[in-house]
């Protein structure tokens, strides 16, 4: 499995300067590319056949010139890999995976991609060294702090340095030796199948994700104390004064410099504090856990605009976008989408099958007796079933209808589950083939699938 590491470093003023100057060429380079393609595209429009189109490369050597002699102070590569990133995105964009690459600033394209010619790492104790240059022209060293116990001694073939008013990061990616694919998923399906439902039950943690309670199981939820949600409100009154302080300064300023430094910082605590949240979360329930089923949530959909709406006299009437707005927030603040990505890769590392089932009614219906209504669910907290009279907070009897469903689609057969560990998989449960397979055992210790020895 793939594995990213990102972390925060702090070079000299030298190899800061250096670093800077590498960025800025890189940068020159894509918008370059981006402008000639620009220009071969309306070229080709206005005066070529039909079908005729600009050639899509990853050649530089034409911007080196008498107007541009900076560029001759960076290394060949740093030029090279910012052609093939765009190279890279276009491919994407003809491919349907992306949109057309565009221009970047100072904002989003302040990094460079350093492949292993200009840069070596060794290490001093618990301290990695990074090295940039060659061994002719060496530009600086770097020093990190990593936890080796975590992260082994390994030398990536690349690395990225990304710049922004919060400092300067450094990161890099390399296989950890887990697997995460389908076959596992389906040999945990297979034997999931093979048992009872008082057996799924105790073994499934259902969770449902909201927005008053983030994360909710059947035995406990999880949600930031009280002292953190204060800080949070508190910066994010310090966000919107430093932001019109911002909209009133002259761009280009020393004190808009400050203010822009200012607001990264308090939107880096920000990201810091949700996502040690979120790992926090993540590791307890991936570490106790030993199957878990979510709901399926659609967020791009969840977060969409609501559409106008227009009366017959023609005039348009309220649509609640100011209350759908104020929701859409909330639910991009939490980092929903995070939580499902940081327990997807934490499971699998642990080889624990993670599945999602529809979130369809999931809150009106009865864990009881599955009566459904809108009606059930009194506020956003109280649930009270019409027909039995059952009562319980609504999120927690959301995730017991979570389990519930998923123990009927994993022994029903012709039923299906949706599992996320490598991308959104579908998984049949056949429970015709489950039969034929042999009897396999749960660890009750690491929630691996050990076959009992024949």
């Amino acid at each position: 499995m793939l594995t990213g590491i990102s972390q925060k470093c702090f070079p000299d003023s030298a190899l800061a300067n250096t670093l800077s100057q590498w960025i800025g060429c890189a940068r020159f380079i894509y918008n370059a590319k981006c402008d000639e393609d620009r220009y071969l595209r309306v070229f080709a429009q206005k005066y070529l056949p039909v079908q005729t189109y600009a050639p899509i490369d990853k050649q530089y050597s034409q911007y080196k010139s008498d107007i541009s002699p900076w560029l001759k102070d960076c290394p060949s590569q740093i030029l090279r890999n910012s052609a093939t990133i765009w190279h890279r995105a276009y491919i994407d964009f003809l491919k349907g995976k992306s949109a057309r690459p565009h221009r970047k600033n100072k904002t989003s394209g302040n990094y460079i991609w350093v492949t292993n010619e200009l840069f070596r790492i060794h290490w001093e104790g618990a301290i990695c060294v990074v090295e940039f240059g060659t061994i002719k022209n060496p530009a600086g060293s770097l020093r990190v702090k990593w936890n080796k116990s975590r992260i082994p001694k390994i030398v990536p073939k690349s690395i990225w340095v990304r710049k922004n008013h919060a400092g300067w990061k450094l990161s890099f990616s390399y296989e950890d030796g887990n697997l995460m694919d389908q076959d596992n998923n389906d040999q945990h399906l297979k034997h999931l199948s093979s048992l009872s439902a008082d057996e799924l039950e105790q073994l499934i943690t259902p969770i449902d994700r909201g927005i008053a309670r983030p994360i909710q199981t059947d035995q406990t939820s999880f949600d930031l104390d009280g002292k953190t949600k204060s800080r949070l409100a508190y910066r994010e009154k310090c966000l919107k004064r430093y932001q019109r302080k911002l909209a009133r300064q002259i761009k280009g300023s020393n004190q808009r410099k400050k203010t822009l430094q200012t607001l990264a910082k308090l939107k880096e605590c920000d990201t810091n504090t949700k996502n040690d949240f979120w790992h926090k979360t993540t590791h307890v329930l991936s570490t106790n856990a030993k199957v878990i089923v979510m709901e399926d949530l659609k967020l791009k959909n969840m977060t969409r605009r609501p559409k106008p709406r227009q009366g017959v006299d023609g005039k348009w009437l309220k649509n609640g976008a100011k209350a759908k707005a104020g929701l859409n927030k909330s639910l991009l603040n939490l980092g929903l989408y995070k939580f499902e990505m940081y327990l997807a890769y934490k499971m699998a590392k642990l080889n624990k099958p993670i599945f999602k089932v529809s979130p369809y009614q999931t809150s009106q219906e009865c864990a009881h007796c599955g009566y459904i209504h809108p009606d059930n669910r009194k506020t956003q907290s109280d649930f009270e079933c019409l027909s039995c009279g059952h009562a319980d907070n609504a999120d927690h009897n959301a995730a017991i209808v979570v389990r519930k469903r998923a123990i009927d689609l994993i022994l029903n057969s012709g039923t299906e589950l949706v599992g996320t560990q490598k991308n959104v998989l579908r998984l049949r449960a056949n429970h015709n083939r489950s039969k034929t397979v042999k009897s396999q055992d749960f660890s009750a210790n690491d929630g691996l699938l050990k076959k009992k020895a024949a």
